[in-house]
């Protein structure tokens, strides 16, 4: 039965594998030692879009250091390379991976795989085997309330999702002279980790604004029909509705909000490029609000990249498509441990892990600062708006395209 298990894993991982080098942190042929670092990543499953989408980010990141002289340990100059393993999208095989990397395949360190659940697997074997782990595809957090102290997450966590919701329509209330303490709001997730915090931080950021919340429902587990909770949006009309239920939510909240035309002022949701809502309904997904963890058309600085833009363009460059977020964020993993292993002077994993720990840094992703658990607390979420087609950066405000459109054109409007 083993002799299966590994064996369908290696056969899945042919045509993804790009580094797969057997050997520990010396030996390169060019003559700079290789520093291995190791991923169980979704090639397959559930989340294998999105797990590609990390790899690739992982890998530019890895090949423009790579561009650059690879990573200067007082001196020595180290070339990246990153084995993968295939975790299925199942977290129990995620953590068989992580094992397998630290202890047999001998990483450095860890690069974390996607999502909160296989995250959440990871975690602890990084702990066990003090063996830092860099993440940006885990954002729940119950990844940060363990007492980890060798997980570093470069994203915005889960609760921070929607706050500039929040705050955009108050922003926008107040401009149109009214107060935002008459807005309401609700309020639909799925019932994972990740969009159950993301609805704590909406009912946190909304009590701000003395917002009243009358609509907090939980999204049907098939996904195949919200009526019940759009029955209550069209009788109570909230003025803001708040969805997160990764691809699978975002495509039946599209599609059941056309079909009924139910109108709303303001309506957000998370995974809408993952979900391709405009790819798929056109001109009918148009005016939904969009949550990101990043933009190429954010201002931020940084080493290696310059900034988002030129991140943007390499990225196209290399695979033929605009970088969703989930790949610029694993990108920007791979960069601060990087620079963590440069300040640190070292390749000793405790002391990498305190470098990591004082992290205050700018990159093209944003600022990175972390907390005591491992948080970062300085990147702000980025809301981007459908309008004929094109995302279109509404907040925050300093970073806006152009103002939002709210409230929404009503279907009968449009």
């Amino acid at each position: 039965m083993m002799f299966s298990f590994f064996s369908r894993t290696s056969i899945a991982l042919i045509g993804f594998i790009s580094v797969a080098v057997q050997v520990p942190a010396y030996g390169a042929s060019d003559g700079k030692e290789v520093l291995l670092l190791g991923a169980p990543l979704s090639f397959t499953g559930a989340n294998k879009v999105n797990g590609r989408y990390v790899k690739k980010g992982y890998d530019l990141a890895a090949r423009r250091l790579n561009e650059m002289g690879g990573v200067n340990v007082n001196g020595k100059k180290y070339k990246i390379k990153i084995k993968y393993y295939d975790d299925e999208s199942n977290p129990a095989i995620a953590a068989k991976f992580a094992k397998r990397l630290i202890t047999k395949d001998k990483v450095r360190f860890l690069l974390g795989p996607y999502g909160t659940s296989n995250t959440a697997a990871v975690a602890p074997v990084a702990e066990k085997y003090r063996t830092p782990m860099v993440q940006g595809n885990g954002a729940s957090l119950s990844l940060f309330d363990k007492g980890y102290k060798y997980q570093f997450a470069v994203l915005s966590s889960a609760d921070k999702y929607m706050a500039e919701a929040i705050n955009l329509a108050a922003e926008q209330t107040r401009k149109q002279g009214r107060d935002p303490a008459d807005l309401t709001v609700a309020i639909a997730v799925e019932g994972d980790p990740f969009s159950q915090d993301l609805r704590a931080g909406v009912n946190a950021d909304s009590k701000k604004y003395a917002m009243k919340v009358v609509v907090d429902e939980t999204l049907p587990r098939d996904f195949a029909d919200m009526t019940f909770i759009l029955d209550k949006v069209k009788t109570l009309k909230p003025d803001i509705l708040i969805v997160s239920g990764h691809e699978k939510g975002a495509d039946l909240a599209i599609r059941q909000i056309y079909e009924q035309k139910i109108d709303v002022p303001m309506l957000a949701l998370t995974h809408c490029e993952a979900a391709d809502v405009h790819g798929k309904y056109g001109l009918y997904a148009d005016y939904t609000i969009c949550a990101t963890q990043w933009s190429s058309y954010m201002k931020n600085q940084g080493k290696w990249f310059d900034n988002p833009y030129n991140y943007r363009k390499r990225y196209e460059t290399e695979y033929g498509i605009e970088p969703p977020y989930q790949a610029a964020e694993s990108s920007a993993a791979v960069l601060i441990l990087a620079d963590a292993i440069e300040r640190a002077g070292s390749l000793q994993k405790d002391q990498v892990r305190t470098a990591l720990a004082a992290t205050n840094t700018s990159t093209f992703f944003g600022w990175v600062k972390f907390d005591d658990v491992g948080k970062n607390t300085s990147k702000p979420m980025v809301l981007r708006q459908l309008i004929q087609g094109r995302y279109v950066v509404v907040a925050p405000s300093g970073f806006a395209q152009q103002d939002v459109v709210f409230p929404r054109p009503k279907w009968n409007e449009r």
